[in-house]
């Protein structure tokens, strides 16, 4: 049998300690935020030097990086689960919720405020697409198809229909996938709200209003199952 990279010491030794670097990357973001990432202060938590440190991550974009591809993957794999275990669209909600709020930055890495001066490389976007098809075979079941209209009057145009016009002429970033055009609208209102409420909640807002945002959550997640996309 072929032996792997990490088959030799050393690269096990390596692996251990870019999961150790990204251990603390992790304590030192859900304390100050990514912004505040500093691969010096994380070497003098290890015992090691900066130079030493940037033999394994080249700088602090690689090292978000990691952790935005872990974060993504962690999210696509649990939202994938769930759709696989028979989850329609409130069931990957609510799981979206639940992995938002077992840890606040994590989530706030991906959905966020950018981090100054960062990039994500292209590679991430094929992780996002895999959270983004998920959700969009959820929102093609939970929308039914249009039955054939009668032929009647005219009506002026809303911002609604509008807006179904649009996407139906926009639709490249779905890829190939063949969601209809109100699956896409309600996919779009879902990412939306429940992102709003979610980046809400976990920045602390609700604190002081004296309402549960478990209700607030459920409202919100009821209105989007509507049948009127």
């Amino acid at each position: 049998m072929a032996k792997t990279g990490t088959d030799t010491p050393r690269e096990r030794y390596r692996a251990q300690l870019r999961e150790e670097v990204k251990r603390h990357a992790r304590d030192q973001i859900a304390t100050a935020g990514a912004s505040a990432l500093s691969l010096n202060a994380i070497a003098k938590q290890m015992g090691l030097s900066g130079p030493a440190l940037y033999r394994y991550f080249a700088g602090r974009d690689e090292l978000i990086t990691e952790l935005v591809r872990d974060a993504y993957r962690s999210l696509a794999d649990t939202l994938g689960t769930a759709a696989a275990d028979g989850a329609g669209l409130a069931g990957l909600a609510r799981t979206l919720r639940g992995w938002a709020l077992a840890d606040p930055q994590r989530y706030f890495l991906l959905y966020g405020t950018p981090v100054p001066g960062y990039h994500a490389p292209q590679d991430t976007t094929a992780i996002s697409d895999a959270i983004m098809r998920t959700l969009l075979d959820a929102c093609t079941a939970a929308t039914p198809g249009a039955p054939e209209a009668p032929e009647v009057p005219e009506v002026p145009e809303t911002a609604g229909t509008v807006l179904a016009a649009h996407l139906a002429a926009h639709r490249d970033w779905v890829c190939d996938h063949p969601a209809p055009t109100g699956a896409i609208h309600r996919f779009l209102a879902f990412w939306t709200r429940l992102h709003g409420v979610l980046s809400l909640e976990l920045a602390g807002h609700f604190g002081g209003m004296g309402f549960d945002p478990d209700l607030l959550f459920e409202a919100e997640l009821e209105g989007l199952l509507a049948p009127r996309f």
